[in-house]
């Protein structure tokens, strides 16, 4: 039965595209790719993957809507109370977001008064963010919440398995 039959929306099946189906290509050809058992195994763990990364969050966002902070902003205040100090490239790479868009996160909390802009006498290229007293303050009430609720979405699986997952998972 396909996802639409049993009422879902198309495209949202765990399973990849079948690939006999007649649709699979205009040309009703399916492409090899879609043939492997491997690389319907691996399209399989990805849906579900990025299904189980969404439901959490899903828990998550209401925590830190109440706090006043998307999710990426939660995410500045959170590497800078654990890492100290840094520059908005590495906050860039540690977020997996464009240049752009951690100028614009951060524009916005140091206009909220939670971060702060600096340079390192010496470097003039490198623009240093920083945790203000208030985005301490802020960070360190959320984060323990935070930290929980990921605890309790997770609680179905043993500390050895949710080191395995971690293990299987570094990039």
């Amino acid at each position: 039965m396909s996802a639409h039959a049993r009422g879902s929306a198309p495209g949202t099946s765990d399973a990849p595209p079948d690939p006999g189906h007649a649709a699979a290509r205009p040309d009703g050809e399916t492409p090899a790719a879609l043939r492997d058992p491997d690389t319907q195994a691996a399209l399989r763990a990805y849906v579900k993957l990025m299904r189980a990364a969404r439901a959490i969050e899903t828990r998550l966002e209401p925590d830190l809507h109440a706090a006043g902070l998307t999710p990426t902003q939660f995410g500045v205040l959170e590497a800078l109370l654990h890492k100290g100090p840094l520059t908005q490239v590495v906050l860039g790479r540690k977020l997996l977001t464009s240049p752009g868009n951690v100028t614009d996160v951060i524009a916005k909390l140091v206009s909220r008064g939670l971060v702060a802009r600096g340079r390192k006498p010496g470097d003039r290229r490198a623009v240093w963010i920083a945790l203000t007293e208030a985005g301490r303050a802020h960070i360190a009430d959320l984060f323990p919440r935070h930290a929980a609720a990921i605890a309790a979405a997770m609680a179905g699986l043993s500390a050895p398995e949710l080191d395995t997952m971690g293990e299987m998972l570094r990039t």
